[in-house]
């Protein structure tokens, strides 16, 4: 007990290192332009001008290709590590407000940020490098690779399901406004406040929305036994023009992409770290 005390101790007085915060703030900013250049990739899509990757590496390739873009990488990158940490802190010791099953589910969750934060900034300085490979291949092949298993078929459904979850879930907790919780709303005026619960609720729709279509393709190609159907968020964005309605949807997720990209920049400011 000893140990695990001493372990605790360590990781409560690491979450209130000054640098830490400093270079969360400075992930949330990286993370922020991530979906706002996927929210302009979106837009090139509905115009008809798609580039080979519109996913999130596209996304990093379209950062890198600005003036002193590879240098803003290599800080979001950063960034984005010191995220990872940050929520890996809070899977360990973090959510004492929470209480028995809720705090090991946002403990849980923590745990499972720290995967993404952790990939994108790998991705972020695989683009850097210039050996990034597009991010609906990378979907793909992970795919393929599975359903050549016995068991591979019902993994790759019930991870398409687990993601059209997931979808919904961003989707209710933008909606309930359940995000606000983490934000310094003290410290806003009216009419910031006002505007960051906004942009929080359409980001978390059109992220939501996202998710379920991603997931959708996902269980598709594992019932259909298809990998090439299973291209992320890259292939999501590409197919949403050819339904329906689909030229709005794909325009309300371009604008939702935006509106979480700018939400991330009141988190930078705002949000409890």
């Amino acid at each position: 007990m000893t140990v695990v005390g001493g372990a605790q101790r360590h990781a409560r007085r690491a979450r209130r290192s000054v640098i830490l915060k400093r270079l969360t703030q400075v992930g949330f900013v990286g993370y922020g332009l991530l979906h706002l250049a996927l929210g302009w990739l979106c837009l090139q899509i509905l115009l008809g001008r798609g580039a080979a990757d519109d996913g999130q590496t596209g996304a990093f390739r379209t950062i890198a290709a600005q003036p002193l873009g590879r240098f803003v990488l290599i800080v979001t990158a950063i960034g984005l590590i010191a995220m990872a940490v940050w929520q890996l802190l809070l899977a360990a010791v973090g959510h004492q407000d929470e209480q028995g099953w809720k705090r090991a589910a946002e403990r849980l969750a923590s745990l499972s940020r720290v995967v993404i934060y952790a990939a994108l900034a790998f991705t972020a300085w695989k683009v850097v490098r210039g050996t990034a490979t597009p991010s609906a291949r990378q979907q793909q092949d992970f795919t393929a690779d599975l359903l050549r298993h016995g068991a591979g078929q019902a993994i790759v459904v019930v991870a398409g399901i687990a993601v059209v979850g997931l979808g919904i879930g961003l989707a209710v907790y933008g909606l309930l406004k359940k995000f606000v919780r983490h934000l310094r709303t003290g410290e806003m005026s009216p009419a910031v406040r006002t505007a960051s619960v906004r942009l929080g609720q359409l980001g978390y729709l059109a992220k939501g929305f996202a998710y379920v279509v991603v997931g959708v393709l996902v269980a598709l190609a594992g019932i259909r036994y298809e990998p090439s159907r299973s291209g992320g968020l890259d292939a999501a964005l590409k197919t949403l023009p050819q339904q329906p309605f689909g030229p709005l949807l794909l325009a309300v997720v371009a604008a939702g992409l935006a509106a979480f990209g700018a939400y991330c920049f009141v988190q930078a400011r705002y949000r409890d770290v």
